[in-house]
């Protein structure tokens, strides 16, 4: 009985000898230090980029992924796997060096490059078709560390043209045509006759059909993107204003035959289509045309012709007192 007190007095002595451990946080960052230094970062580093765009003038699509502190020197060493919201979409295995894509969902065009990898370049490439818009997730293996990160892509919407120009490329042709046909209320009222009446139906028809043509591509030219209807509706409003220019030399050749000053404006007006049709050319091979201007700048010029016109046609018929359209010979 005596002896029980005498084990626990000296349990109590000893324990109480015993260092205490050290849980304080300079300890800590010291002992993850040392680990670091002998046996390398036990995980992968990723430089965070939180997000990327694509838009419609993309024709591929690159989801960054990189790594900062790969130190393998064998490509056998790596392995990579991209996955699109928890599904596999592309796996490399680098000691077999084999791509592959393993979702039945697209993904069917998803590579990288091997020989990046080595300089922490994971990075997906695919088509446009394939891309879409969510998480993705890029997961890097080398020999026994690793590490992922989590990119989005997202999509923006970029317009073909800014808005100034999308109003000013719809308002300069239908003026045109408003215009011609203020011209041709002229000559109805002025220089109607039996000799003239079937050059008068002749403008009006193809006044209409040009008219009709202006209205569908305004239609189809709606601000946006660039799409093949955008582009159809671009066409519509530039390449029928050729026929402007036949319409205000039959209303010239049934008001007053033709002077020097018709003759120059016939000039202008061809020369304002072909800046238009250049602008035209240029722009519907472009994304994000910067030859706007040009296009635009040829319209205005077509629609001033047609101001012009109609003003000289106004001041002519206003001098003559009795108005006879002149003699066919």
């Amino acid at each position: 009985m005596p002896s029980m007190p005498l084990k626990r007095h000296l349990a109590v002595k000893i324990t109480s000898k015993l260092p205490k451990s050290d849980t304080t946080p300079a300890c800590s960052n010291m002992v993850a230090e040392f680990i670091s230094k002998t046996h390398g970062s036990a995980q992968l580093i990723f430089n965070v980029i939180k997000s990327v765009e694509y838009t419609v003038c993309n024709k591929t699509v690159i989801i960054p992924c990189f790594v900062t502190n790969v130190k393998a020197t064998n490509i056998s060493d790596m392995f990579v796997k991209w996955k699109f919201k928890g599904k596999d979409i592309f796996i490399y295995d680098g000691q077999n060096q084999n791509q592959m894509s393993p979702s039945s969902e697209g993904f069917k065009s998803t590579e990288i490059t091997p020989s990046e990898l080595l300089k922490g370049v994971a990075s997906l490439k695919m088509d446009k078709s394939d891309a879409r818009v969510g998480n993705y997730t890029c997961e890097v293996t080398e020999l026994s560390r690793e590490g992922e990160t989590i990119i989005e892509l997202k999509y923006r919407v970029v317009s073909w043209f800014s808005p100034k120009e999308n109003i000013l490329i719809v308002i300069f042709p239908i003026l045109a045509i408003l215009l011609s046909w203020g011209q041709f209320g002229i000559v109805t009222l002025k220089y109607k006759s039996s000799d003239t009446k079937k050059k008068i139906i002749f403008i009006f028809v193809v006044g209409l059909v040009l008219t009709i043509d202006v209205i569908v591509g305004a239609i189809l030219f709606v601000p946006g993107e660039f799409s093949t209807k955008n582009a159809c509706g671009l066409g519509l409003l530039v390449i029928p204003t050729a026929a402007l220019i036949l319409l205000q030399y039959c209303v010239f050749m049934i008001s007053f035959r033709m002077t020097a000053f018709t003759i120059a404006i016939l000039i202008l007006q061809g020369l304002g289509f072909v800046l238009a049709v250049d602008g035209l050319s240029l722009c519907i091979t472009e994304c994000t045309p910067v030859h706007g201007p040009l296009l635009i700048s040829g319209l205005g010029i077509i629609a001033l012709a047609e101001l012009l016109g109609l003003i000289y046609m106004k001041l002519a018929a206003s001098n003559q007192t009795t108005i006879q359209p002149p003699r066919s010979n």
